[in-house]
C-alpha cells in the first residue's frame, strides 16, 4: 500500500526523484554513492570512470570524498574522470577556470593519478577544437563509457553548458552560452561582461551513455527549472528534459528545490492532506487564483473540480472555509507596523503594548532596507517609534571603478579649495589610477581602493536613513567580519560575527527585529546575515531576560517576494508613500541605472521594489480584500 501511495503521490513525475531534508544530506548521499562504485570497482581490480561537473551544486559531494581519503582511507588510484565542459577561452591556471576549481576542490586533495583526469582544453585554437572533442569522446569509448556521470542543472535547463536547443544526440562539442548563464556566472567574472560567451562541452549524447546519471539541485532558485525538467514535457528548450528519456537517471534535491514538484507544491492534487490552517490557507488561495474568482466566490464546484474534494468534505461546507481563509488574510492587513495603540490587538499581527516600541532594522547591504521595506521603515519612524538601522556589511564590492575615482578628484579639489594640502591624497589617488589600468576581472582591489568603495556605501546609507527620518546614534554600521575579504568570495561566517550582532542586540534591546529573509539573493549574502542574526538571537534567549519579548519578522524585495499565503503581516503603502520609498531608494546613487552585480533581473532596484510591493497588492485584491497602491509583505520567525 505504501509503495502505491508513493506512485500516486509522484505521479507527475516522469523520472525518479530522492528529496532530502538539506544539500549536506543530500550530498553525503551522493558521495557515499560514488565511493562505494570505486570500492566495487577496486574489489574487481577494474578503473572506475566518473563525469563529474562543476559550480556549487557538487561542492559538498567533493568535500565529503576529500574527507573519506583523508579519514577512512578512500583511494582514487583507480579513478579516471571525465569533466562536463570548460569555458572557451580559458586558461587553466585562471581562477575561473575549472581546473582551477577541480584542483582546488579535489583532485589536490587526492590520491587520483595526473594522467587519469580530463578536463575539456580552453587553450586550444578554434581549428583545433573538432578533433579534440572526437578524442575526448573516444577515450571515454574506449573505457567501456562512464560508470557514473554526475550534473547539476542551470536556470536555463542546461546540463553540462548544453544551452536549450541541443539536441539529444549532440557529443562533445564547441558551444554558445546562453545570456542566463552568463549572467549567472558574472560575479565569478567580476561583470558579465568577462564572461566568455562559448564552451567546450559533452554532448547530451555522450551524457546519455553514462551507466548512472545523478541530476543534483539545491535551493529554491533552482525550483522553478526542476519542476520543467522532472514533469514537463520534452522538449529542446528544456535540455535536462531529455533525461527523462534515460532509464538510469536520478534526481537528488533539497526540500528547496523540489518545492514547486506537484507532491510538495500542491499535495491536494496527488494525496488526502491532513489540513491545517497553512495548508488550507495555500490551498484556497492556489484555487481562487486558479478559477479566477475571490476567495468568498468560491463554490463547492470548484473545490470539487479542482482536486480539493476533501477539503470540502472534511473542512466545509465551502462557504464556511472561505470566510475563515478571508478573515486570516484581512487580519494580515496593518497600517501599524509596530502595532496600534491602545487597539484590541487579538486580530493583528503585531501587539498594541508597548505603544512606542523598539526596532532593529537589519540590512545585509547597505540598501537593502529601503528597498526591502522602505515604506514600512517610514512607517515606524512616523508612528513615533525607537527604530534603529544596522548595515550588516559594508557592501564595498558592489561599487564602479569609475566612482572611486571620481569620489577621490572630488577629495583632492576639496582640499585644495580651502587650502589643504593634497599631496598625499594626488599620490595615492595616481597609484589607484594605475593599479585601475591593469586590473584583472575579480582582482582583489587595493585597501585604498576597498576603503572608498565602503565610503561611498556608508555615505548612501546614512542618506537614506536620514531621509527616512533617523537621527545618526541610531544608524549602526557593523561591517561583519565575514564580509571584509574585499573579494566576491567570502569567507564563512565566525563566532565575531556572532558576537558583534549580539553586542548591538544588547545595545538597543529591540522588541522588533527585520531582518532580510530573501534568500534568492545571488550572492548568498542574505542567507549568511540571516543564519548570524538567528544565531545571536538563540544565545541571547539563554541569557537574557528582555528577549521574551523580541519579535523577529522577515522582509524581502530585492531579489524575491513572499508567497501570498506566507505573508503573516502586509504593509499597505499609499501612492505618497511610494514615492517616498523610491526617493529613499534614490539616495543610493552608487547602485542607480546600473548597480554591479544586477543579477538576472534587468530592472533597477527601485523598480523591481514598486512592482513587487503592487503585484503583492494586487494578489491581495484579486482574493476579494481591498486595493491598495502596494503592500510591503513580512513573515514572522520562531527562533
Amino acid at each position: 500500500m505504501a509503495r502505491l501511495n508513493l506512485l500516486e503521490e509522484t505521479r507527475f513525475e516522469k523520472v525518479p526523484v530522492s528529496v532530502y531534508d538539506n544539500a549536506h544530506i543530500a550530498s553525503l548521499k551522493v558521495a557515499n554513492r560514488i565511493a562505494n562504485l570505486i570500492k566495487r570497482k577496486q574489489d574487481r581490480g577494474e578503473m572506475a570512470v566518473l563525469g563529474l561537473a562543476t559550480g556549487a551544486t557538487p561542492v559538498q559531494v567533493y568535500e565529503e570524498l576529500v574527507r573519506r581519503h583523508k579519514e577512512d582511507g578512500l583511494s582514487f588510484q583507480n579513478v579516471i574522470t571525465f569533466n562536463l565542459d570548460e569555458y572557451y577561452p580559458m586558461n587553466p591556471e585562471s581562477r575561473q577556470s575549472y581546473v582551477t576549481f577541480m584542483k582546488e576542490n579535489l583532485f589536490d586533495h587526492i590520491d587520483i593519478k595526473k594522467e587519469n583526469i580530463h578536463i575539456p582544453d580552453g587553450t586550444l585554437e578554434k581549428e583545433e577544437i573538432a578533433d579534440f572533442c572526437i578524442a575526448y569522446e573516444n577515450q571515454i569509448e574506449a573505457l567501456g563509457g562512464l560508470d557514473l556521470q554526475i550534473l547539476g542543472i542551470g536556470r536555463t535547463g542546461h546540463i553540462g553548458f548544453n544551452e536549450p536547443g541541443s539536441a539529444p544526440n549532440s557529443g562533445t562539442r564547441l558551444v554558445t552560452l546562453d545570456d542566463l548563464t552568463r549572467r549567472d556566472a558574472s560575479r565569478d567574472f567580476g561583470g558579465k561582461e568577462n564572461v566568455p560567451t562559448k564552451a567546450i562541452t559533452m554532448g547530451i549524447g555522450t551524457i546519455f551513455k553514462a551507466k548512472e546519471i545523478i541530476l543534483m539541485a539545491w535551493n529554491r532558485k533552482k525550483a522553478s527549472i526542476i519542476k520543467k525538467a522532472v514533469e514537463g514535457e520534452i522538449s529542446g528548450e528544456v535540455p535536462a528534459t531529455y533525461l527523462q528519456l534515460s532509464e538510469n537517471t536520478e534526481f537528488v534535491l533539497d526540500q528547496d528545490a523540489a518545492a514547486e514538484l506537484t507532491r510538495f507544491n500542491t499535495p491536494w492534487l496527488v494525496k488526502d492532506c491532513s489540513w491545517d490552517d497553512e495548508l488550507i490557507r495555500k490551498a484556497v488561495i492556489w484555487l481562487s487564483e486558479e478559477v479566477n474568482k475571490p476567495i468568498l466566490k468560491l463554490t463547492d464546484e470548484d473545490y470539487n473540480t479542482h482536486g480539493m474534494a476533501q477539503l470540502a468534505t472534511e473542512k466545509g461546507p465551502a462557504y464556511n472555509i472561505n470566510i475563515n481563509v478571508f478573515n486570516q488574510l484581512q487580519h494580515t492587513i496593518t497600517g501599524w507596523p509596530g502595532g496600534k495603540p491602545n487597539a484590541d490587538d487579538s486580530q493583528r499581527p503585531e501587539r498594541a503594548e508597548p505603544a512606542q516600541k523598539r526596532s532593529l532594522i537589519f540590512s545585509p547591504h547597505p540598501d537593502d532596507d529601503v528597498i526591502s521595506m522602505g515604506g514600512t521603515f517610514i512607517r515606524l519612524v512616523d508612528q513615533g517609534h525607537d527604530v534603529h538601522v544596522a548595515y550588516q556589511t559594508s557592501g564595498n564590492t558592489a561599487v564602479w571603478d569609475t566612482d572611486v575615482l571620481r569620489y577621490v578628484e572630488f577629495a583632492i579639489d576639496f582640499n585644495k579649495s580651502i587650502g589643504e594640502d593634497s599631496s598625499k591624497l594626488e599620490k595615492i589617488y595616481d597609484e589607484m589610477r594605475n593599479f585601475l589600468k591593469t586590473k584583472q576581472p575579480n582582482q582583489l582591489d587595493l585597501p585604498e581602493i576597498r576603503d572608498v568603495k565602503g565610503f561611498i556605501r556608508k555615505t548612501e546609507a546614512i542618506a537614506g536613513a536620514r531621509y527616512a527620518g533617523l537621527q545618526d546614534d541610531n544608524i549602526h554600521f557593523m561591517a561583519l567580519p565575514f564580509y571584509e575579504t574585499g573579494k566576491t568570495v567570502k569567507n564563512p561566517p565566525t563566532d565575531e560575527d556572532v558576537r558583534i550582532t549580539m553586542d548591538l542586540l544588547k545595545k538597543v534591546k529591540p522588541h522588533q527585529v527585520f531582518a532580510a529573509g530573501d534568500f534568492a539573493d545571488p550572492h548568498g549574502t542574505h542567507l549568511v546575515c540571516f543564519n548570524i542574526v538567528v544565531e545571536a538571537l538563540k544565545r541571547l534567549k539563554e541569557t537574557e531576560d528582555w528577549i521574551k519579548d523580541t519579535w523577529l519578522w522577515l522582509y524581502r524585495g530585492a531579489w524575491h517576494e513572499f508567497e501570498t499565503h506566507e505573508v503573516q503581516m502586509a504593509v499597505p503603502l499609499s501612492p505618497q508613500e511610494v514615492q517616498r520609498k523610491r526617493d529613499a531608494i534614490f539616495q543610493h546613487q552608487s547602485q542607480k541605472d546600473r548597480p554591479v552585480f544586477p543579477g538576472d533581473d534587468e530592472r533597477e532596484f527601485w523598480q523591481r521594489a514598486e512592482d513587487r510591493n503592487r503585484e503583492t497588492a494586487k494578489a491581495y485584491h484579486k482574493l476579494g480584500l481591498a486595493n491598495y497602491e502596494a503592500m510591503e509583505a513580512f513573515v514572522k520567525w520562531q527562533f
